[in-house]
């Protein structure tokens, strides 16, 4: 019960913050045609987060990031995928069904998993905080702390996607829609100045 919760509680602190893969996944619920033309990026997040969770929890992604130079080129990535993911939001417009205009299940897919995986911060918090978490447990409670970090993500990204849904009934391809696709793109973008700034710190 007490890895139960826990996970629940570190999960949720993790991912409530507003970050690029939280606004990524609201803005395709609220601008793609419908619910299910947004999934292919609600669930490629889902199983990016799925992936590094069981990575922290078995010191995997540890190894890895002790390479500068992996550490460099993940960050410079971002960055590249970044700026280019803000001027496609900045760009797009809350697409009416049938209209085709929203993002295409490819490109969903491939901005999903440049904001997860390229993202050296979201790993290293990921890393330092449930690794280090998962390592006061053993055997079932492990198993039992990892598997409720996993739902909490996954329920966490649903929720986004249909909260997008939602906003985009209330007010259709209206002004709302349009000025938090404009917010996002700033945010995306400041996102990779702060990453192009820390390669210099």
């Amino acid at each position: 019960m007490e890895a139960t919760l826990h996970g629940i509680l570190l999960a949720f602190g993790l991912i409530l913050p507003l970050g690029v893969q939280n606004i990524f996944i609201f803005t395709q619920g609220a601008t793609q045609p419908n619910f299910f033309k947004a999934l292919p990026a609600t669930l490629t997040a889902a199983l990016c987060d799925t992936l590094l969770i069981l990575f922290a929890v078995f010191g995997l992604s540890v190894i890895v990031l002790q390479f500068a130079w992996l550490r460099l080129g993940l960050m410079i990535i971002g960055i590249i995928f970044l700026l280019y993911m803000g001027y496609s939001v900045w760009n797009s417009r809350p697409a009416k069904r049938e209209s085709g205009k929203s993002l295409p299940p490819q490109k969903q897919i491939v901005f999903a998993l440049s904001v997860s995986l390229l993202n050296p911060h979201a790993i290293l918090d990921t890393v330092g905080v449930i690794g280090t978490s998962a390592l006061r447990y053993a055997g079932l409670e492990q198993i039992l702390f990892t598997a409720t970090c996993i739902a909490v993500s996954w329920c966490w990204f649903f929720g986004l996607t249909i909260a997008g849904a939602s906003i985009k009934k209330l007010d259709g391809s209206g002004p709302i829609l349009h000025i938090f696709n404009k917010f996002s793109a700033i945010f995306i973008w400041l996102t990779a100045m702060l990453l192009l700034k820390s390669l210099f710190a």
